[in-house]
Parts: C-alpha cells; structure tokens; sequence
C-alpha cells in the first residue's frame, strides 16, 4: 500500500495510540507483556515526505497487569521512574522507502540515557484526518542503565511495539 502524508504539524492522539513491550524472563520460559498508558507526542511531515518528532512515554505508567511487578519496574533497578519520569523517543529523520515502509532514526532517552535507534516502520494508514505509524524494534535494557537480572533470570532484549496515530493540529 502507497499512501501520500500531508505535510505540516501532526498531534500524537494518546487514545488511539499504544506503546507496549515484551521481554521473555525466568530462562526464557516466561513473557512478561506490558503496555504504557501515558503517551504522548507529535512531529511535522515536510514537503519532501520527511518527518521529525517526538513520543514521550510517562515511565510509571507501564502496566503490566501485576501490581507488584509494576512497582518493581518503576524502582530504581529498572526505569527510576521517580528520577527519571519520562522516556522519549526525538525522531531526528522519518524516510519512506518502498510502499508503506518507512526507515526511522531516533535517539531513545531511558533514566537520563540516550542511545540511538533506527528501525523500519510501517504507515498503516493515512488521509487528512491520521495517518498511523506501527512499528517494532529490540532494545537492550542493560545499555540504559538497568542491569537487574536475579539469578540470570531476565536475559536477552526486550521488544517494543507501538502503534501510534496522529492527526494533523488544527484538526
């Protein structure tokens, strides 16, 4: 599918936008899944289909549907949520490539850490009211400083999806 982006400014729409992750724990026999209820973002699309931005994720609100776990992932062995209350994601390039696939560059900032991240995307829709970005990459969680691993048990890169819609502002 080939779809043409307005140009301008775009609003991230948080209510129909999700950001979760994955990362297999105990030796790789169980998946711990959880998804981010603060998020927020925008970007602007320039003429040439080229496209820069932020998301903005509010770290303690990773839920993982276990009230425990939740905690301890927004201690200081993990995201420090309380120093470090926000992760983003600053898009320094956005490029389509064939069809609807487009290559994103990005620096990812995790308790005062930033790394830099490409991966490729997908425009699962656009018209003038949203376009909808879904995307899928792997992370190493050690390289931001959050290194916990009882007993080996938490090995591996964790997996983050996201499936953001945004509309234009003014909209």
């Amino acid at each position: 599918m080939t779809v043409a982006v307005q140009t301008g400014t775009w609003q991230l729409d948080p209510a129909a936008s999700t950001v979760a992750l994955r990362h297999k724990t105990f030796w790789g026999l169980v998946t711990v899944k959880g998804t981010f209820t603060g998020v927020t973002g925008g970007g602007e699309v320039q003429a040439d289909g080229s496209a820069t931005g932020t998301v903005t994720l509010e770290a303690a609100s990773l839920d993982t549907g276990h009230a425990k776990r939740d905690t301890h992932l927004r201690s200081a062995d993990f995201f420090d949520a309380a120093e470090h209350p926000e992760i983003t994601f600053a898009v320094r390039a956005a490029e389509r490539l064939d069809g609807d696939a487009v290559r994103v560059t990005g620096r990812l900032t995790v308790r005062g850490v930033s790394k830099p991240v490409t991966f490729t995307a997908h425009l699962a829709g656009a018209d003038g009211d949203a376009l909808t970005l879904d995307a899928e990459f792997t992370v190493d969680r050690e390289q931001f400083g959050m290194g916990w691993n009882q007993l080996g048990m938490m090995r591996g890169l964790t997996t983050v999806t996201a499936s953001l819609r945004f509309r234009p502002t003014g909209a």
